[in-house]
């Protein structure tokens, strides 16, 4: 089992006191780093049973980005600068977009110009932002065949969670871009969901606070229903369980945003969901149905069940 995102903050760093000028800081061994007009804060992190080091960090976002713009600006293309071939990170990744110009742009320009004017992609992908499982990849999209957003555990927040990343591109694919389908996209061995699966209490919530634990609590109603359903199961599969859950919870999430529920009743926008297993290389597909004028029964339904293998 891979091991959790989270760890507790209080284990590993310890806050000081911002200080107080330069002055009180003469004669300490450790260095501070002013950006732009940002003070500093002394960071302590201890580590395991190490001795204690310091280090400082900014208490607020620089603005110094324009300097680094303006650095780009004045790049003269066709200079290099001097690196160490050896150790250069990207090396690998010049020789993949070359390759990528000359299947995309040398070879069908015509499409590629047409892309540079406009973009007309039919999916909307909502993916998690686990590297091994770039949907472009997986599910072989083309440029402009898909406008795509990546998070952790592949989640859509409610309507009323309020502005996110993810928000914004839903909103930016449906009303502009008009695509016709969105697609969750959720994986195994997911590290969001177990950490979702590991949030046992509120006391446990309030001592593990993290970006991670504070995202995941979107899909507590998925780990609620989990627990449920499969409570006797160990914690691997209760997890499993849980990657399926989360995508039909994101799904219904989906239809908390006004302009999307109006494009699913008018039959102008279809809502999907996926789950790649990298385990055994399949991938299993799904349809939402909305009913929202059924009395008597649920108003959701699955159809066009069909796994890839």
């Amino acid at each position: 089992m891979a091991p959790s995102l989270l760890r507790p903050a209080s284990q590993s760093l310890h806050l000081a006191p911002p200080c107080a000028d330069a002055a009180a800081d003469r004669g300490r061994s450790r260095s501070a780093v002013t950006i732009g007009g940002s003070r500093t804060l002394s960071v302590s992190l201890r580590v395991g049973g190490s001795s204690r080091r310091e280090f400082p960090c900014t208490t607020m976002a620089s603005r110094d980005h324009s300097g680094l713009t303006r650095q780009l600006l004045d790049f003269q293309h066709g200079t290099v600068d001097e690196i160490d071939g050896e150790r250069d990170p990207f090396k690998e990744l010049k020789a993949r977009f070359m390759d990528f110009k000359q299947r995309n742009c040398v070879d069908n320009n015509s499409n590629y110009q047409n892309l540079a004017q406009q973009q007309t992609p039919k999916f909307m992908v909502v993916a998690c932002a686990d590297s091994r499982v770039c949907p472009s990849s997986v599910l072989g999209f083309q440029p402009g065949e898909a406008f795509t957003v990546r998070n952790i555990a592949n989640l859509v927040p409610p309507y009323q969670h309020g502005a996110s990343e993810t928000s914004a591109a839903l909103e930016f694919a449906v009303n502009t871009l008009e695509v016709e389908n969105v697609l969750v996209v959720g994986h195994s061995r997911c590290g969001g969901i177990q950490a979702l699966m590991s949030m046992k209490s509120k006391q446990d919530d309030s001592q593990s606070r993290s970006f991670i634990r504070d995202w995941v609590s979107i899909a507590k109603s998925a780990r609620l229903s989990t627990e449920a359903a499969a409570g006797n199961l160990n914690f691997e599969l209760q997890c499993r369980h849980c990657e399926k859950e989360s995508i039909n919870s994101s799904l219904l999430n989906l239809l908390t945003y006004p302009w999307i529920e109006k494009k699913v009743n008018e039959g102008t926008l279809s809502l999907h969901g996926g789950y790649y297993n990298f385990i055994d290389c399949t991938f299993e597909k799904w349809t939402l149905v909305y009913r929202p004028g059924l009395e008597g029964g649920s108003k959701y339904a699955i159809k066009n069940r069909s796994t890839w293998s």
